[in-house]
């Protein structure tokens, strides 16, 4: 009986000969395609600056901040302490909607470290991470994207101010002019804040920590009363506090009788905040991974 010995080539079926061919065949295609151009940093950061203002879309609550709480605090002071200030209602109004303008958009800053404390808590950050994009990209863009919750803010104040009978001597661009001091100044106090996003361990913790600076610096200034009338030692704060210096500038702005020096002494404080803050975010940023 002679016995038929099949050599390696017939036992090949060509079942297993499919995979490798399909490999080579997926290999070639990848190699021959064009790989997309890297996204430049400035592209990068606006792509995560829509990401920030998209989720007002999914989230609407986060608006609140930035509609009725201004308006709440407007309708407040100007009612409840514009007769016991200032003698009326439309006297008070004139000193005080552009301290509630600040105020409002000062405070809504704060939410910039507890944005980022969010992401970085859930781990969000560890993929942006790993995106072949600019590194401090999630942070100048989560910045950027934040202005437009700023200038909501001061739209809404301003709007409400005009409709009180606010008169805004300085025209109309006074008045545009003191909303970008305003919201330029919160776009530098914002890397403050992103910065104690980064130390905190928990959302909570930035936001407490963020009112907790901000109420003493809004409250003990120019915005309620004159400093004038406060003991000497608290007048020397408010005159050297820079949210005394803002408000200060932005009155001149929408009352017609603006500075250059206020608005220049503005002006270099938020200069000095993101100087200061914006690389030691990034450092902070960078040390995280």
């Amino acid at each position: 009986m002679s016995t038929t010995q099949s050599s390696p080539a017939a036992s090949t079926s060509p079942e297993s000969a499919r995979p490798s061919s399909t490999s080579q065949a997926l290999n070639a295609a990848l190699s021959s395609a064009t790989r997309p151009p890297r996204p430049g940093p400035l592209s990068a950061a606006i792509t995560f600056g829509w990401r920030g203002m998209r989720k007002i879309r999914h989230v609407p609550e986060q608006l609140l901040d930035v509609t009725i709480t201004p308006v709440l605090f407007l309708l407040m002071f100007t009612y409840l302490f514009g007769g016991a200030v200032s003698g009326s209602t439309g006297e008070y109004l004139q000193y005080i909607l552009p301290a509630i303008l600040v105020q409002s958009v000062l405070f809504t800053a704060v939410y910039s470290g507890v944005a980022l404390n969010t992401d970085m808590t859930k781990g969000v950050v560890d993929r942006f991470r790993s995106l072949p994009i600019w590194r401090p990209a999630p942070l100048v863009g989560a910045v950027l994207g934040d202005t437009a919750r700023f200038a909501i803010a001061a739209t809404v104040v301003v709007l409400l101010g005009l409709v009180m009978g606010f008169d805004a001597s300085g025209g109309i661009g006074g008045v545009l002019l003191a909303m970008v001091l305003v919201v330029g100044f919160a776009f530098s106090l914002s890397w403050t804040f992103t910065t104690v996003g980064l130390l905190m361990r928990t959302p909570s913790a930035v936001m407490n920590t963020g009112f907790m600076v901000l109420f003493p610096l809004i409250f003990l200034s120019n915005a309620f009363v004159e400093p004038s009338t406060l003991p000497s030692a608290l007048e020397a704060f408010v005159n050297a506090n820079p949210v005394s210096h803002l408000i200060t500038a932005t009155r001149g702005l929408m009352g017609g009788d603006s500075s250059a020096g206020d608005i220049g002494l503005v002006l270099g404080e938020a200069a000095v905040m993101t100087a200061v803050f914006a690389p030691l975010t990034v450092r902070l940023y960078r040390g995280k991974g």
